[in-house]
C-alpha cells in the first residue's frame, strides 16, 4: 500500500470568500505541495478530454467558448459586449467572434437592452439553453464516471476546495462570478 501523502485527514475547506484570511498563513505556500497543485492541474487539462464538451461539438455539442459565453449569460442575464469584455477580462475582437459564431448556431440572439441602455445584449435562446443542458448534463455524467467511487463525502470536499480555488483565482483577477 502506498504510503499517505498527507499525515491528516482533508476536512471542509475554509469559505475563502468571506474572509481572504482564512486558510491563509503568513508565508504563502511553497514547495511539494504547491508543486503537485502544478502537476495537478497540468494532468487536469490534458484529462478534460473525459467530461468536456469540446469533444461533442462534431455531435451538436457547443465549442468551449460558447459552453462558458452561454453559461455566463444564463446566470447573469442578457449582456452586452461591454460587459462580456469585463466579466471575462477578453478583448472586444475576441467576443465579437465567439458571439457572432454564437448567433450564427442560434443559441443566441441580440436584443434592446432590456434597462433602456444603448448596447445591445446577446440572450440565450432556447436553442441555446437545449444545447447548454444537453452539454452539460454530458458533462455531469463525465465527472460521476470518474468519481463512482468516491464517497459523496469525498466529491463535497473536493467541490468545496475546487470552489475554493476557483474563487480564489476570481478574487486576483477582479473578476467573481455568479454562481446557482
Amino acid at each position: 500500500m502506498d504510503k499517505p501523502l498527507v499525515d491528516q485527514p482533508v476536512d471542509q475547506p475554509a469559505d475563502s470568500s468571506s474572509d481572504p484570511s482564512v486558510g491563509r498563513s503568513v508565508d504563502p505556500p511553497v514547495g511539494p505541495s504547491v508543486d503537485r497543485v502544478e502537476f495537478e492541474t497540468m494532468l487536469l487539462s490534458r484529462h478534460s478530454h473525459l467530461h468536456a464538451p469540446r469533444t461533442r461539438v462534431g455531435a451538436g455539442g457547443l465549442d468551449r467558448s460558447a459552453y462558458v459565453l452561454l453559461t455566463r449569460i444564463r446566470m447573469h442575464g442578457p449582456m452586452s459586449i461591454g460587459q462580456l469584455t469585463d466579466a471575462f477580462g477578453l478583448d472586444a475582437s475576441t467576443l465579437n467572434r465567439q458571439t457572432a459564431a454564437m448567433l450564427r448556431a442560434g443559441v443566441v440572439e441580440r436584443i434592446p437592452d432590456p434597462e433602456g441602455g444603448i448596447a445591445r445584449k446577446f440572450r440565450i435562446t432556447a436553442e441555446g439553453e437545449r444545447r447548454l443542458e444537453a452539454d452539460r448534463s454530458f458533462n455531469v455524467d463525465g465527472l460521476e464516471r470518474i468519481m463512482e467511487h468516491w464517497s459523496p463525502e469525498d466529491v463535497a470536499v473536493f467541490a468545496g476546495f475546487l470552489e475554493r480555488f476557483n474563487r480564489d483565482i476570481e478574487r486576483l483577477e477582479g473578476r467573481p462570478w455568479p454562481r446557482p
